[in-house]
């Protein structure tokens, strides 16, 4: 049977009006007038809720096979239907292997097959020595890119410099052109500082990982994005400083877009204990200077996206006992919550469902090449949707999460926003607290 989802509060392309959903085959068919409804379909009524598309994350560390204690592709999965997402991006690192290569590639696929509960694309990883694997790679379905300046914290996926990159680039531009992105964790390692003080102080790890580091990074990679012919794209901006190097970098032509995460517009380091490791990672979260600054570059396009980087590892590793920030992993699970952290602090701005559709939606899939198919709900896309409470109040509590390991930043915290039910091609994967029977994820 044919259904249809209809609310008063339904996020078009043209913005929030109420509207109709009518699904078959698993896309949209029409979107219409609410009244607009036909009898013999199955109807989903939404009511005040919102209505948004599902969203996509295009930076999630799943990390299996290889570390699959970790996360891996189940509980992500779980984590991100729970939280409204529908579809994933997974990168190439913290998986052993690494999809350096397409036997790493095949090993990703391989482990995911009929383990997923939303759909799920892949980058693929740039490193030192790997040109020959670019085009395989692309051919094989990766949607772009993932590189490191600075060491990536795992052996199996080691940075590169601005040499490796030179060989590189003409072989990204010549097999994909600026079709396929080049995603850079944009830190200078020549800017980073040696620790001092007490390995326990949040101020001293923040020290070693100055803003610097990131504007000198970003100055690198659009320069080579303009002499390669290239699309280039920074992760998880985490400055004010870092998106003025954006803003200057676009003033000249360069095809470069940018995105931010969760935890950088929600927290600051005034906040952050020492021995806090739970909200340690790289870039770190800085002043709150740097937190408004990002607000204000996402209101006017500097920066496009709001997405994760959801990078979760062990409890042990996160060194809560000693609360060594320079040996704790430096990483923050946050897909299920990413919606709520991300409404709760935008409604406050002024902002409204519409910029999170933008951000979280729209942005991140016109970055994995699946605009018309993802993001946004239009004819033909998939219908895939989720339906939230915007003004319901909740406690987050790591125990309540879906991800393989409990441990949150942002455990106690008052959040606004529930996800009522998420719709993957028209079937509902979550809803009232429960999932679907079994996973029905794509590998895209």
């Amino acid at each position: 049977m044919r259904r249809v989802v209809r609310g008063r509060r339904v996020v078009l392309p043209d913005g929030e009006r109420p509207a109709s959903i009518h699904i078959a085959d698993g896309r949209i068919s029409a979107v219409s007038a609410y009244n607009d409804t036909p009898t013999d379909v199955d109807l989903v009524e939404a009511g005040d809720l919102v209505v948004s598309p599902g969203l996509v994350d295009s930076h999630v560390h799943i990390n299996e096979p290889g570390r699959t204690d970790w996360e891996g592709f189940e509980t992500a999965t779980r984590a991100a239907a729970a939280g409204g997402i529908t579809t994933i991006v997974d990168m190439p690192l913290n998986s052993i292997p690494a999809t350096t290569t397409v036997a790493g590639l095949e090993a990703k696929r391989t482990a995911a097959r009929g383990r997923c509960h939303v759909d799920v694309a892949f980058w693929g990883g740039i490193v030192p020595g790997n040109e020959a694997e670019i085009a395989p790679l692309l051919r094989g379905g990766v949607r772009g890119f993932k590189c490191f300046l600075t060491p990536s914290g795992v052996d199996e996926f080691p940075n590169v410099d601005e040499a490796a990159l030179r060989r590189a680039l003409p072989v990204l531009a010549a097999a994909g052109g600026r079709s396929y992105p080049l995603l850079v964790h944009a830190e200078d390692p020549a800017a980073l500082l040696s620790h001092e003080g007490d390995r326990r102080s949040y101020r001293a790890y923040l020290a070693t990982r100055p803003a610097v580091a990131e504007v000198r990074a970003i100055e690198l990679i659009a320069a080579l994005a303009r002499e390669f012919g290239i699309t280039a794209h920074i992760v998880h901006v985490s400055s004010a400083a870092g998106v003025a190097a954006i803003s200057q970098a676009i003033g000249k032509g360069t095809a470069l877009t940018a995105e931010t995460c969760p935890h950088y517009l929600a927290l600051t380091a005034t906040e952050i204990a020492d021995g806090a490791t739970p909200f340690k990672c790289a870039p770190p979260i800085r002043e709150a200077g740097d937190r408004e600054a990002l607000w204000r570059s996402l209101e006017t396009g500097v920066l496009q996206a709001v997405v994760t980087d959801h990078s979760p590892s062990p409890p042990s590793m996160k060194c809560l006992e000693s609360g060594d920030f320079m040996s704790a992993w430096g990483g923050i699970a946050s897909l299920q919550l990413a919606l709520p952290v991300v409404w709760s602090n935008a409604r406050g701005r002024g902002f409204g469902p519409a910029d999170v559709v933008r951000w979280m939606c729209v942005a991140p899939a016109r970055l994995a090449g699946l605009s018309g198919r993802k993001g946004e709900i239009v004819e033909g896309a998939d219908a895939d949707l989720v339906l939230w409470d915007p003004e319901a109040a909740w406690t987050a509590a790591g125990a309540s999460l879906q991800h393989r390991h409990a441990l949150t930043p942002y455990e106690g915290r008052r959040l606004r926003g529930v996800v009522a039910a998420t719709y993957l091609r028209g079937e509902a994967v979550w809803r009232e607290g429960a999932f679907a029977p079994s996973p029905t994820g794509t590998l895209l």
